[in-house]
């Protein structure tokens, strides 16, 4: 077994070198497709703040993690959060879990311009809330989705909640100024804007370690298998579930949204999970989570599967050519313009593919009721724990020695 590659962070001059790609240019117009007013608002609020850091501040201050390129990360004193809105609410992380995504912005090898305030998974508890909010109240502990959601528009009213017309598109914690600046769950304290909309309650006998993931990657996984996964073994009860995870030991994301999946696969019944990595360390962990790992040039004796997990971020061809007749093929997405689909052969084979962002805030109860029947472990996947004092130090190692998942408490 391999152990797990070394990355090489991105410096200054790389990361803002990859702003000039085909890639980068796509990604502009999609963000700025609707409320561009609204979100350059926000960006010169931001700038604003920074420019008054030297200035003493009536708020409190703050500290909120920020990475730099070259995968700098440091604490920086920000002021607190405003007072919340008559909906919205202030919140204290006290568990916070990298997000695979992580690991690419803080090796400056995404489409996310840094420094940028990181993290977007944390479970909280709340320590104010306005005046019209009436679900949660101070004290108590609460999953925060990383999606911001208004719960009034149409898309929030249809479960659609990733898709919020209230908020500019993609709208997200931990993202910087593609996310809409709202913040990191790396930091002592985050606005949630729309309290009663977001904000679940951690059921009890719920570790808040084991559930930090739920806001993002948990659900991310969910998303995959619960749609597609119970017809199938109806149909056949040894139907196989194949998850295409990186093709690459070099891969500049982590893994453990494949690992979720694998584990969601089981806790519907799959016998036979089987997933795909190019990272010896992964394959390792798969198996002791009771899946069948292979290396990717094994995918070539292999019959195509019914249903088949895109978690490569790069190689959606390969996953769609390992997609059998009358099979789906699900993505996790990607940050490419554009890609090869083998469109024959999806043709004759009737293959379906789902491409798109989950909508976590309506899946966070679905996970959250496998939890409790004990059918879903995601804590079985964590590889480290760390207090949040020691985050620019534990998270540096994550992100350069290719860690699978780490969670920060405080």
């Amino acid at each position: 077994m391999s152990g797990p590659h070394r990355h090489r962070p991105r410096g200054w001059l790389r990361h803002y070198a990859g702003f000039l790609t085909p890639d980068a240019a796509a990604a502009t117009p999609v963000l700025l497709e609707r409320d561009r007013t609204q979100r350059l608002r926000r960006l010169g609020a931001s700038i604003g703040d920074s420019a008054a850091q030297g200035i003493r501040h009536s708020r409190p201050r703050m500290r909120s993690l920020q990475v730099a390129p070259g995968a700098k990360l440091r604490f920086r004193d920000v002021p607190v959060p405003a007072p919340p809105g008559p909906d919205g609410a202030i919140v204290h992380p006290i568990a916070c879990s990298t997000c695979d995504l992580d690991c690419g912005i803080a090796l400056g090898a995404t489409q996310f311009a840094l420094p940028l305030h990181l993290g977007h998974e944390c479970v909280a508890d709340v320590l104010t809330v306005g005046e019209r909010v009436s679900t949660v109240k101070p004290g108590d502990r609460v999953i925060v989705p990383f999606q911001i959601s208004c719960g009034t528009c149409t898309p929030c009213q249809a479960g659609r909640t990733g898709s919020c017309t209230s908020v500019p598109p993609a709208s997200m914690y931990g993202m910087g100024l593609a996310g809409g600046l709202w913040g990191g769950a790396f930091s002592d304290q985050l606005a949630v804007p729309y309290a009663d909309a977001m904000l679940v309650a951690l059921p009890e006998g719920i570790d808040a370690v084991a559930a930090a993931s739920v806001a993002d990657n948990v659900c991310d996984a969910y998303r995959h298998i619960a749609p597609h996964l119970p017809a199938l073994l109806q149909e056949d009860p040894d139907a196989e579930v194949l998850i295409v995870a990186a093709m690459s030991p070099r891969t500049p994301f982590s893994s453990s949204a494949p690992l979720y999946t694998g584990l969601i696969a089981r806790a519907f019944g799959a016998r036979n999970v089987y997933l795909a990595d190019a990272r010896g360390h992964v394959r390792a962990h798969a198996e002791r989570l009771g899946l069948n790992a292979l290396k990717p040039r094994e995918l070539r004796r292999r019959a195509p599967a019914p249903l088949v997990v895109d978690a490569s971020v790069e190689d959606l061809g390969i996953s769609l050519a390992h997609t059998a007749a009358d099979g789906i093929c699900s993505s996790l997405g990607g940050f490419h313009r554009s890609t090869r689909i083998p469109l024959l052969q999806m043709y004759v084979r009737n293959a379906t593919l789902h491409i798109g962002r989950t909508h976590t805030r309506q899946l966070i109860p679905q996970v959250l009721e496998l939890m409790l029947d004990e059918r879903l472990h995601p804590e079985s996947v964590i590889t480290n724990v760390a207090s949040l004092d020691e985050a620019p130090i534990a998270l540096r190692e994550h992100f350069l020695g290719g860690g699978v998942k780490t969670v920060l408490t405080a």
